[in-house]
């Protein structure tokens, strides 16, 4: 059967990460942070931030600003939300595929909520992707088989007539194991080949 659901990750194949480990040291140094003390903070809390149930100001207050700083809040996170850059070769892709009207676009991302929705904004997916999924809105980080299942029901999409894009080889294998057909995300030329070898044109030609 054709396919009918592309679910594209977001950190590294739209756009750079919300906010990876090179984007913490970088803040580490640009605030004058303790980087050991702060990694070790953020790995406490890097999941709950992920999955909902904790908002980047918590996040902030138990990684950041559990003791007095010369700096606010706002200034943290304005540096974060600076880290977020698009990839506009991929977005364009996801844009053709979009004209195309014969496959519902979706994103599958791990990410805060706060990020997402700041990213999803900045980097104009808003009018390409039909649906907006994150492990922060339904609670549970890829590679658990529940995302999947999740993402699945929420779009009433089957496995077997859908392509998962992820940059990352173990949420990709979380993807196959369920059925799912899968790109394991490199560049944009690679992703446009086996796109076409799933059987999704990106021609929006219909003869």
């Amino acid at each position: 059967m054709a396919i009918t659901h592309a679910f594209f990750d977001i950190g590294c194949v739209l756009g750079t990460n919300g906010w990876d480990r090179n984007d913490r040291k970088e803040a580490a140094a640009a605030f004058k942070l303790d980087l050991e003390e702060y990694s070790r903070h953020h790995e406490e809390v890097i999941r709950p931030l992920e999955e909902g149930s904790m908002t980047l100001d918590q996040y902030l207050d138990r990684t950041v600003f559990f003791r007095p700083r010369s700096f606010t809040p706002e200034d943290f996170k304005k540096f974060m939300y600076a880290q977020s850059k698009a990839f506009p070769e991929t977005i364009a892709i996801a844009r053709e595929l979009a004209l195309t009207r014969r496959v519902r676009l979706c994103t599958a991302s791990n990410e805060a909520d706060e990020l997402t929705r700041y990213r999803i904004r900045l980097f104009g997916l808003i009018g390409i992707f039909d649906t907006f999924l994150a492990s922060c809105w339904i609670g549970v980080r890829k590679p658990a088989a529940d995302f999947y299942h999740r993402i699945l029901a929420i779009t009433a999409a089957r496995a077997e007539d859908s392509v998962f894009i992820d940059d990352r080889e173990e949420n990709v294998a979380g993807a196959k194991a369920l059925g799912f057909h899968v790109i394991h995300f490199e560049s944009p030329d690679q992703l446009r080949r086996e796109l076409d070898q799933v059987g999704v044109q990106l021609n929006s030609q219909t003869g």
